[in-house]
C-alpha cells in the first residue's frame, strides 16, 4: 500500500475524505492511461525495428497473444504529440465593438474545439483557455497548445522568436509573411497577393516555454484560415507527422486551399520539412 493511499485512508472528514478520493482517482487514470501508451508505444517502436510479437513476448516475459493485444488496444501513441496525462487548448479573444465585449472568432472556435475532440480520442483530459483581449497568456504551463498569432498577443510574439528556422514578418504597410530561413521562401495568404485567390498559409511548431521547463505547441494562420488549416492536417495525419517529430521541438509551414462561403479547408500541403529544432541548432 502506498503512502499515499494510507494517507487518503487516514482522513477522518468525510467530505475531506471524498474530495481526496476523487481527486486521486482522476490522477490514478490519467497515469493509468499514459503507462498504457507508453506500453503500446514500445511495442509498436520493437516491432518497427524488425522483432516480430513472438520475439518481443519471449523477451519481455510475456504470451505473444497479449502482446498483439497491447499492439491493437488502447490509447494510440500518437496522442503524446499533444501531451501527457492533460491538455489545455487555448485561443484568443477579440473585442466585439458592437457587443462591448470579448468574443471568440468563429474560425478560432472551430480550431479549438476540434482539437478538444482529436485530444480527448487519445484518451487525454481537455480544458480550454484565452489569450486575454490584450494578448496576455500564461505560457508556462503543462500540456498547453495555443492557438494565436503573433499579431494578437506580444507572449505569442515572444515564443515565435525562439523558432531557429520560420519567422513572422511584417514590414510596415504590408501584409504579414511566413518566412523559410533555409531556402528564404516568404509565403503569404492569397488575399494579399495578385491575383487573390482563397488560400492562406498556417504555422505549427512547437517551441521552448519561456521559463524552460517545457514546451508549447503553437498553432497559427496567416489569418484564421490557415489555423483551421492546420487543425485539418493534424486530425487527418497526426500519425504520419509524430512518427517523424515524437516529442522533439520542431515547426513547419501548411498550405491551405478553403472554401471561401465557409472557410473550411478543401485541401492541405506542407510547404517546408518538419524543421526538426535541435539539429537546425546544430547546423
Amino acid at each position: 500500500m502506498s503512502d499515499e493511499l494510507q494517507r487518503i485512508m487516514a482522513i477522518d472528514d468525510p467530505y475531506l475524505l471524498l474530495r481526496e478520493v476523487t481527486a486521486r482517482l482522476a490522477d490514478a487514470q490519467q497515469e493509468v492511461t499514459e503507462l498504457a501508451r507508453l506500453r503500446r508505444r514500445v511495442v509498436q517502436d520493437l516491432h518497427a525495428q524488425g522483432l516480430s510479437y513472438a520475439q518481443i513476448a519471449e523477451k519481455a516475459g510475456l504470451s505473444r497473444g497479449r502482446i498483439h493485444q497491447i499492439r491493437h488496444t488502447g490509447p494510440a501513441p500518437e496522442g503524446a504529440f499533444l501531451g501527457s496525462g492533460a491538455v489545455t487548448i487555448v485561443t484568443p479573444l477579440r473585442w466585439d465593438g458592437e457587443k462591448k465585449r470579448p468574443v471568440v472568432a468563429m474560425a478560432d472556435m472551430n480550431s479549438g474545439k476540434r482539437l478538444e475532440e482529436l485530444a480527448k480520442s487519445y484518451g487525454l483530459d481537455v480544458s480550454s483557455g484565452h489569450v486575454q483581449v490584450g494578448g496576455e497568456v500564461d505560457l508556462n504551463r503543462d500540456g498547453l497548445v495555443v492557438v494565436c498569432g503573433p499579431g494578437m498577443s506580444q507572449d505569442m510574439s515572444d515564443l515565435y522568436a525562439q523558432d531557429p528556422v520560420l519567422s513572422w514578418e511584417h514590414p510596415e504597410g504590408e501584409p504579414w509573411a511566413l518566412v523559410d530561413g533555409r531556402t528564404g521562401a516568404a509565403h503569404r495568404a492569397g488575399r494579399d497577393t495578385d491575383p487573390s485567390r482563397w488560400y492562406d498559409v498556417g504555422y505549427l511548431g512547437r517551441l521552448p516555454r519561456p521559463d524552460g521547463n517545457g514546451t508549447v505547441l503553437a498553432i497559427a494562420g496567416i489569418h484564421t484560415e490557415g489555423s483551421l488549416g492546420v487543425v485539418h492536417l493534424l486530425t487527418s495525419d497526426l500519425n504520419t507527422i509524430w512518427g517523424q517529430v515524437r516529442e522533439r521541438r520542431f515547426s513547419t509551414l501548411v498550405g491551405v486551399e478553403f472554401a471561401p462561403e465557409t472557410d473550411e479547408p478543401q485541401s492541405v500541403e506542407l510547404l517546408t520539412p518538419l524543421y526538426l529544432h535541435d539539429e537546425e541548432t546544430e547546423a
